[in-house]
């Protein structure tokens, strides 16, 4: 649908360890290369809990600003998966809790075939790309064997990193979030992120071990892009709720369109719709499209 040009990721949250995102400030003024030729609807179809498979395009029925449009289905076996993993390093996960990611995190790995893509993002006061996207997983392992807990929690800037970092041409981009508490050291404001969200394809799940009413952030992010916020205990086994993320994205559908009858700018609402079939369908609620 629309993309973002990979040097904002370097204008972005990145850093040193021991520092903070020095360059976060450029992306105040960002510039968004962005094309509408093609919008791209990432859409997951549950009956009654029960993932619903073996729909076709002409199941579905999508409005662009109340426009009905010609819906594709993309073919799941063409779109590899570019999947970042955004993982809390503050210091309050130390311990127990940061074995317990490190093994969720490697079970996840093991479930991606040879065409994707993985990567990670780690994040305490300061954002590191420990793995750029690779489809090499082992890269991925090292990096999160060697991350170390300490600092505060820059939540929002490693968010952005991730959606960014997860934006391709030729994949699918799942951003998984892991954050066991409060923002309390990013630069940029979670609107602005919000809003990137809203000019990407990118889709985030996010798991949320801390307290309920300070995941706001991240449950607003989910629901912007189609994804799920998941809220777990803080002793709580990760990996079936690492695992069970990959394995849905896996059955979700992917739509596509060419818009037409709307305008090309602006804010453009998504009604995504079954013709016939029963369930209820989780979509981004819309995109942003122009400068």
């Amino acid at each position: 649908m629309i993309r973002v040009a990979r040097l904002l990721l370097l204008a972005a949250a990145l850093a040193a360890p021991a520092g903070r995102p020095s360059a976060a400030a450029a992306a105040q003024n960002p510039t968004f290369a962005t094309r509408v030729d093609a919008v791209r609807v990432d859409v997951l179809v549950t009956d009654a809990g029960r993932i619903v498979e073996g729909l076709s395009a002409a199941d579905f029925e999508v409005l662009d600003n109340g426009v009905p449009q010609q819906v594709d289905l993309l073919s799941f076996g063409e779109l590899p998966l570019n999947v970042i993993l955004a993982f809390d390093m503050s210091e309050s996960v130390a311990g127990s809790r940061l074995r317990n990611l490190r093994t969720a995190g490697r079970a996840l790995l093991g479930g991606l075939r040879p065409a994707d893509q993985a990567a990670l993002v780690t994040f305490s006061h300061a954002v590191v790309l420990a793995a750029d996207l690779s489809s090499d997983t082992t890269l991925v392992r090292a990096a999160l064997d060697d991350a170390a807990a300490f600092g505060s929690t820059a939540l929002v800037d490693a968010a952005y990193t991730g959606i960014v970092l997860g934006e391709s041409d030729r994949a699918r981009a799942l951003l998984i979030v892991f954050s066991d508490g409060l923002d309390t050291a990013s630069f940029l404001q979670p609107d602005f992120v919000h809003d990137t969200a809203r000019r990407t394809d990118t889709v985030v799940y996010a798991v949320s071990a801390g307290i309920p009413e300070k995941a706001g952030f991240l449950r607003e992010l989910a629901r912007l892009t189609g994804g799920s916020l998941l809220e777990v205990g803080t002793r709580a086994d990760l990996t079936p709720a690492l695992v069970g993320i990959l394995s849905e994205f896996r059955q979700r559908y992917l739509l596509s369109y060419a818009p037409r009858g709307v305008a090309p700018d602006g804010w453009h609402d998504i009604t995504v719709r079954l013709r016939g079939a029963t369930g209820a369908v989780q979509a981004r609620p819309g995109y942003l499209a122009g400068f």
